[in-house]
């Protein structure tokens, strides 16, 4: 992807604004790549994140702080991705028998199973998100984003 093509500009950008502007413009791409593998299940890229972290709960119930503190987007509405999940019948919320003000919520049964096929859908479009890059220049890549 060529910066300068895609913002149409014919100017030199510095090296600084160059790199960043890259870094989102390969960010929107990525976010694209993988939302388009999710459209079949009517989910968003939020929502299986969310769903990912339940399921790495192993059974265990979370709580919203809990989803927020994981989530790779923080985000403000956690409540309502929640809420969209319980409609689409992958998670349920209860009421905490211990401490009446604590909410928890897991990964229902149907969540798991819908979680897998979507787990298949992500996994190919990751594969082909970073098909032109050797795996030693991806370890290379990572290596660089880790400065971060």
């Amino acid at each position: 992807m060529n910066v300068e093509e895609v913002i149409k500009t014919t100017r030199k950008i510095p090296l600084e604004s160059r790199t960043l502007i890259h870094m989102t413009l390969v960010h929107h791409k990525v976010n694209e790549i993988l939302a388009n593998a999710l459209k079949p299940f009517e989910i968003s890229l939020q929502q299986f994140n969310v769903l990912r972290i339940l399921r790495g709960q192993k059974g265990l119930p979370a709580n919203l702080s809990t989803l927020n503190e994981r989530m790779v987007t923080k985000m403000s509405n956690t409540t309502r991705l929640v809420d969209k999940l319980i409609a689409k019948g992958y998670v349920e919320r209860t009421i905490c028998e211990a401490n009446r003000r604590k909410v928890e919520i897991t990964l229902t049964d149907n969540g798991r199973t819908a979680l897998s096929e979507m787990d298949i859908a992500v996994a190919n479009a990751e594969k082909m998100a970073v098909q032109r890059f050797s795996k030693k220049e991806l370890e290379e890549l990572n290596t660089l984003l880790d400065k971060f």
